[in-house]
């Protein structure tokens, strides 16, 4: 099963030169997942030949504006291009009415039917899940409410060791109830446990987006070994003290979070416009969690080890 990130925009505030607002997008099987949508997103999901016609779900962190300026522009292209399927949106209360007052002074009557799930910033919950993955909300520390997002695979079944299947002779039947954790009895009354008859799955896979925070060590816990962890890394230590003025987190301090919490790599990403140059931050966070990357646009991450099925 496909588990992959997109970056489609890397910069805090304002756009730079090649870099943009926020924007993420998540493709679990075919199925792609947006993750905040700032100012060009729809221009960067042409630039890099992803279509926003398949997007079905958009999660927005907070109400500030590299956050979610995009999102307008982007609803209206969906309508305008003829979308008619719905369109699932997370985010904070007060979003809707910035989207419902967009459309009503512009005269606009979605094609689509918009569904929106207002999120709760106060503490983490649970509010996505189909037959694949779950979402959950991660409870940032930023200067207004705002919430990352934990994407996790579900639990999967174990797999049949066909030829212990053969040798024993078991029945097409009875392979339901095996993967589903069943031992089996042979007609001679001799019990076959289940671990012999199965092979333990992979591991389910899981990525982590911490939007704009304060360092918050208390989310350690709910992101403890994730394949993937992207953390908003906005400055470098020596701008410590702006960090903190703003609510922002520093290179460092990301790569702290990753290492604590035992994550299999990081992505830093939501980099102030002062710096041009980003590999100063790549240097500070790699001294402290070496299997550390920059979330430079275009480039597409591998959320674990792929499935093949």
């Amino acid at each position: 099963m496909k588990f992959q990130l997109t970056i489609l925009g890397s910069s805090s505030a304002t756009p730079v030169r090649n870099r943009f607002p926020s924007s993420q997008l998540l493709n679990i099987n075919e199925k792609l997942f947006l993750i905040d949508c700032g100012e060009a997103t729809q221009i960067q999901l042409l630039r890099y030949g992803l279509k926003a016609s398949r997007i079905d779900h958009i999660f927005i962190s907070h109400m500030h504006g590299d956050h979610y300026f995009g999102l307008p522009g982007l609803l209206s292209t969906l309508h305008l291009n003829g979308r008619v399927k719905p369109l699932y949106l997370y985010g904070p209360p007060e979003l809707m009415e910035i989207i419902s007052l967009t459309l009503t002074h512009s005269q606009t009557r979605l094609r689509y039917p918009l569904e929106f799930y207002p999120v709760d910033p106060s503490e983490p919950g649970q509010i996505f899940e189909n037959a694949e993955i779950t979402v959950e909300t991660i409870i940032m520390n930023h200067r207004i409410p705002c919430t990352g997002f934990l994407f996790r695979e579900k639990a999967r079944l174990p797999n049949i060791a066909r030829e212990k299947i053969q040798e024993y002779e078991i029945p097409t039947q009875a392979i339901a109830d095996i993967k589903q954790g069943a031992d089996f009895t042979l007609p001679n009354g001799i019990l076959i446990p289940n671990r012999e008859l199965t092979i333990p799955p992979r591991p389910s896979r899981a990525f982590a987006y911490c939007a704009d925070t304060l360092v918050k060590p208390d989310i350690v816990s709910q992101i403890k070994t994730v394949d993937l962890l992207y953390h908003e890394a906005t400055f470098m230590n020596e701008m410590l003290d702006r960090a903190n003025e703003t609510f922002h987190s520093t290179a460092a301090q990301a790569a702290a979070i990753a290492l604590e919490a035992k994550v299999k790599k990081l992505v830093i990403g939501h980099f102030s416009a002062r710096y041009r140059e980003l590999s100063p931050l790549l240097t500070e966070a790699r001294a402290v969690f070496p299997a550390t990357e920059l979330a430079k646009e275009g480039t597409v991450f591998q959320v674990g080890e792929p499935a093949s099925s």
